[in-house]
Order: structure tokens, then sequence, then C-alpha cells
């Protein structure tokens, strides 16, 4: 099976939908927004064990005083959650805003022109807002074809260079593409399981904790 067999349709748009949540290190102006899909919703695992929950404790552990709010949710796309974007800044008025949204763009088969564009907005608006923004990219599996995967992959690129936001280049990467993917996936061998999270944050971390200082 090819290592990045989670992103085939009917497994990655997931049929539920996950509630946004809020968790608590609440604490001195610095507010951290994940703004993502099943991949940040804990699509599949218990609650509080997913990379956005490690983000907490990492922090916790670092003494960086932050409140983390995931308003991730299943299935969402770049043009969900740039309808969602302005209530959510509004209402949390984050520091620092993660986007992790694209993947159902493509496996929706919706133009990598316009995911571009809703990526580009996100990041106009939160900066606008007074946020930092960081990007985290995704990329296709080879059955879609190597130049619209490499299209694909290139528009976190683009976006963050255009409008200077940070990028993870692939939130999955060591995972989806590593010598032994199997067994970092659930059952489904589409999601990313509990093993799995610590990999993802890591991935995360060095670009968060350099928009952080």
């Amino acid at each position: 099976m090819e290592a990045l067999v989670f992103l085939r349709r009917r497994h990655f748009i997931a049929a539920g939908l996950a509630a946004p949540f809020s968790s608590a290190v609440r604490a001195a102006g610095t507010t951290v927004m994940v703004l993502g899909d099943s991949l940040s919703a804990e699509y599949g695992l218990p609650r509080g064990s997913g990379w956005v929950a490690l983000l907490e404790r990492r922090l916790a552990d670092e003494k960086i005083d932050a409140t983390v709010v995931n308003a991730s949710i299943s299935g969402d796309t770049t043009s969900g959650g740039r309808s969602r974007l302005p209530a959510l800044l509004a209402r949390h008025q984050p520091t620092h805003v993660v986007v992790e949204l694209g993947g159902n763009d493509a496996l929706r088969g919706l133009p990598l022109e316009m995911t571009r564009a809703n990526l580009a907005a996100m990041v106009q608006a939160a900066q606008k807002a007074g946020a930092q923004v960081l990007l985290l990219g995704m990329q296709l599996p080879p059955n879609y074809g190597a130049q619209y995967g490499q299209r694909f992959a290139d528009l976190y690129q683009q976006v963050a260079r255009e409008h200077r936001a940070a990028v993870v280049p692939f939130l999955l990467a060591g995972i989806a593409d590593g010598p032994d993917s199997t067994r970092l996936f659930q059952p489904d061998r589409i999601h990313p399981n509990v093993d799995a999270q610590a990999r993802m944050l890591a991935n995360v971390w060095p670009q968060l904790r350099k928009l952080l200082k």
C-alpha cells in the first residue's frame, strides 16, 4: 500500500463532525488557535491525545504561558475555514493562528487556485487581526500524479512566502512517508493513530516555537 493512502476520499472526509473545543492553559495574553480538519480534530482518537492536546502540554512543560484553542472540524476545507475564521478571530483574539487545511480540497477535486486563494485570505485575515500565522502543509499520494501533487504541495510554500507567514512543508513527514507507516495509522489506515501524534507535534513545534519567541 502507498505510504500516503490515508488521503483516500472516503476516509479522509470524515462522516462525523468533531465540534471545535477549547483547552485551558490560560495565561498572559498569548493564544494559539489551530484551524484544521480531522488531522487536528482528534478524529478516531481518545479526547486529549491528539497533537494539539500534546501542544498544550509542551507549552506547559516549557513554561510558556499560552491558551490553546482547537477550532478544527473533521472534513473541513479551506472554504469552510475561511468562512469560519472571522468569527473565531473575534471570539478568541489569538496571537498565533495555525492553519491546517487543504487536503480535503484536493480530495474533492476543487481548483488549486481556489485553495491557494483561500489559504492566502486566511493568512491575511489573521495577520490583519494581529496574529502570527503558521501554515501546515499537506502532500498527496502518487496516484494523483507527480505534477499535480507537486503543485498542490507548493501552494503552502508560495502562500507563506508571499505573505511572510511561517510554514511546515508536510505535517505528516516521518509518518506517512516513513519506512513503517502502517503502524502509525488507525485501523482505517487513513488517519494517524495515537502513536503518531507526538511526531506530528515534533514537525510543528520548531516553527511554532520561533513565532512564540
